[in-house]
């Protein structure tokens, strides 16, 4: 029987091309914006494009954030939170006001800072990614590989061991994080071709 990977539909995510990336490597997918669907579920994604506050407030009143503890934290089914999705994986938001996160990691989503003219925001396009010597979702690609991001803000971890790979615009910042079965990206692995259908197949394929 194959995996089915549940992808989580919260209003705010671009879905149907992670549906395809997913599906182009062979997995059953399933939209879900049901909460009970979730329990279905063999592995999530939690996708996502926009603003801190939106996004949490809209899992909180769909009744989907409270379905998503239940199946990471109670029944451990494994995750993959793309973009906005990583973000709202932190203890706090500060886009927007202040704002309570998932609190799956350590951590604040912080605005990227502009301290030279070079950087300008939102962080658009390719740029290298330098993943752990022992990361998971880098299995199989090069030292220093190019992934494609979309984001004005970035997760500071408090504990760099669930930093899974940096990337540099400005300053470092973290372009995957792990904890366990919890998995995120910042960069879209659904929009970087194969180095990004790479990360996707190391999620689907990874066993506790």
């Amino acid at each position: 029987m194959k995996t089915m990977v549940g992808i989580v539909d919260y209003g705010m995510g671009n879905l149907l091309s992670v549906r395809h990336a997913l599906e182009s490597l062979g997995a059953d997918t399933a939209i879900l914006a049901d909460p009970e669907e979730l329990a279905d579920a063999d592995r999530l994604v939690l996708p996502g494009v926009g603003a801190f506050a939106e996004g949490i407030r809209r899992l909180r009143e769909t009744g989907l954030a409270d379905a998503l503890g239940k199946a990471v934290k109670g029944r451990l089914v494994p995750i993959l939170g793309i973009c906005l999705g990583m973000q709202l994986m932190a203890r706090r938001g500060f886009e927007g006001g202040v704002h309570d996160g998932l609190g799956w990691f350590d951590g604040d989503v912080v605005r990227l800072p502009q301290e030279s003219a070079d950087v300008r925001l939102p962080h658009v396009g390719w740029n290298d990614v330098s993943p752990r010597t022992q990361s998971v979702l880098f299995r199989g690609l090069p030292a220093c590989a190019d992934f494609y991001f979309v984001h004005s803000y970035h997760l500071c971890c408090r504990d760099g061991r669930d930093v899974e790979a940096a990337c540099e615009y400005g300053v470092s910042f973290a372009a995957a994080v792990r904890k366990d079965h919890v998995f995120a990206t910042q960069f879209h692995p659904e929009k970087s071709q194969d180095h990004g259908l790479r990360v996707l197949e190391n999620f689907l394929q990874w066993r506790p």
